[in-house]
């Protein structure tokens, strides 16, 4: 199977854990994009979705699905998303897609959080996949050099030649040659440095689940006990 039927695989098979008339946080990302396709087949059973992005927003009301403000809705019953990278524990890097404080924001308002991803994505240890961090653009040349001081190369993102904009109006840096032995002490400790927004390690918004599609059909990572 190709990489995006293997997207196309967990993106269905995460239907199972949307419960049925509660809202659904929904992530961003090409895999995320598989599982609204398929969202579609239940709309009429869900009472909507809270979005972490403007392009998933964007897709989701395409199809029908109305999509709430975090601060509209309670306790959200699950959130789906995907991983650049995911270990053994469930934790994970995000923010390829440059959506990873939203990201943040919708894992922690939900009961659960269930990973969907193909099985290139699953590591030992993370840092292999460059590390996205949300920062204030006044901040960014220090905080290259705070990587840097770990042993670390960071750039700043760029789109058309430009610094890429997210959408909350903040830069990205991408940070190289690191390698994450402790994910829970790194998370919080890069996220009290000023100037950043979020770091995208996932070890205190870790996931629950995973469904990691590999060619041997769906499996499925419990990281709950």
């Amino acid at each position: 199977m190709t990489q995006d039927e293997l997207k196309t695989l967990v993106g269905q098979a995460a239907l199972a854990y949307v419960v049925p008339g509660e809202i659904v946080g929904v992530g961003t990302g090409s895999t995320v994009n598989k599982f609204i396709d398929a969202l579609d087949t239940m709309k009429d059973r869900i009472a909507g979705a809270v979005s972490s992005s403007e392009a998933s927003t964007a897709r989701l009301k395409a199809l029908g699905i109305p999509v709430f403000d975090c601060n509209a809705v309670g306790e959200i019953a699950v959130y789906i998303d995907g991983a650049d990278e995911i270990d053994g524990h469930g934790h994970m890097i995000k923010g390829g897609g440059a959506a990873l404080t939203r990201e943040k924001i919708v894992a922690a308002q939900s009961r659960r959080f269930v990973c969907i991803a193909d099985e290139s994505k699953l590591v030992e240890r993370l840092g292999a996949f460059p590390l996205p961090v949300e920062v204030i653009p006044m901040a960014a040349r220090r905080i290259l050099r705070q990587f840097g001081a770990l042993g670390g190369q960071a750039t700043l993102r760029l789109k058309d030649g430009q610094p890429l904009v997210t959408d909350n109006g903040q830069h990205i840096l991408d940070v190289r040659g690191l390698a994450i032995d402790d994910p829970l002490t790194f998370e919080s400790g890069v996220n009290q440095w000023p100037g950043v927004v979020t770091v995208g390690v996932f070890a205190h918004q870790k996931a629950q689940l995973c469904l990691l599609g590999t060619r041997q059909g769906v499996q499925t990572l419990n990281f709950e006990a």
